[in-house]
């Protein structure tokens, strides 16, 4: 699966870890994320996300 960066903090989204924090569970793809979702670390947008080469 492919994890994704944010842009303002670099927090990495890995879909196999989630982010049980958020209540995410392992294994959700990054474009199965609710459309609400936030960087846990910073607070940004889905949008602010790229894929990581």
């Amino acid at each position: 699966m492919e994890k994704w960066v944010c842009g303002p903090c670099g927090f990495v989204y890995d879909p196999e870890v989630g982010d049980p924090d958020s209540g995410v569970e392992p294994g959700t793809k990054f474009e199965d994320l609710p459309d609400d979702w936030v960087c846990p670390v910073c607070g940004a947008t889905k949008d602010m996300f790229e894929k990581q080469d």
